[in-house]
């Protein structure tokens, strides 16, 4: 039986789900990641995990289709029993998430629609199916988005649904916490990612106006969201409960 923690990344084969993942690999945790359409760039992702000596299993899922939960949580269960030897792992990081740029007026109700199935329905029903598979002292890390906090024209549905998981964490942490499982938000700032088309790395435009209005003076890198994932995990941080945490750089303080 394996003695190693476990974590469940969901959207860990690319950006800041497998920065994280990398991260966790390398301070001796194992990984469950999932991927919507990228296999390959999972692979590569378990691939890189196995050369750290960690183990790593690489899961399809699409967090916008809460229908699926139930047959993702019994190949959950299996994997968990057939690699691990195990019945429950440790932590859950809900990362995985598309993005969406258009003005109240110009939002439709399809792309509002797939903002909350994916962001939020998503996060809630995903946390509860696998709720009986966490084990007791275990940890959730819900990710949100700076944008919750100040705003930016063009991201109101997408905010709206992050602000919504940050109220979601407080109840989970409440609700959980006689199991020991201790909940929190992160909330990136703007990451050099290929989230939304790679706007905020490919963008000089973009990236200038970032750093013009962010304390440290530059756009956010995968590592600099990774690390705060991965460090918020450490057995030394686990008394962090209900908080939300900002990793943005000082953006509009």
């Amino acid at each position: 039986m394996s003695t190693s923690t476990i974590a469940i990344i969901t959207g860990g084969s690319r950006g800041l789900g497998q920065n994280s993942a990398m991260k966790l690999a390398q301070q001796g945790t194992d990984i469950i990641l999932t991927y919507r359409s990228g296999e390959k760039e999972a692979a590569a992702v378990v691939a890189a995990i196995e050369k750290l000596g960690r183990k790593a299993v690489a899961l399809p899922l699409d967090v916008g289709k809460s229908a699926s939960f139930d047959a993702f949580a019994a190949k959950v269960r299996d994997v968990l029993s057939k690699t691990w030897q195990r019945d429950t792992f440790d932590f859950l990081v809900n990362n995985a998430g598309t993005g969406l740029h258009a003005s109240i007026a110009d939002t439709t109700e399809a792309d509002f629609d797939e903002l909350v199935n994916v962001h939020f329905k998503g996060v809630f029903f995903l946390t509860q199916k696998l709720l009986p598979l966490i084990a007791d002292g275990g940890r959730i890390i819900n990710i949100s988005s700076g944008l919750a906090r100040f705003a930016m024209p063009g991201s109101s549905a997408y905010a709206a649904v992050k602000g919504a998981v940050e109220v979601l964490t407080r109840y989970q942490a409440k609700e959980l916490g006689a199991r020991g499982i201790a909940v929190n938000t992160v909330a990136p700032g703007a990451i050099e990612t290929d989230f939304r088309g790679g706007a905020v790395r490919d963008n000089p435009e973009i990236k200038k106006m970032i750093a013009s209005v962010t304390a440290l003076g530059r756009t956010g890198l995968p590592d600099d969201i990774g690390g705060v994932i991965a460090t918020l995990l450490l057995p030394a941080n686990r008394w962090i409960n209900g908080q939300r945490i900002e990793a943005s750089g000082g953006m509009f303080v």
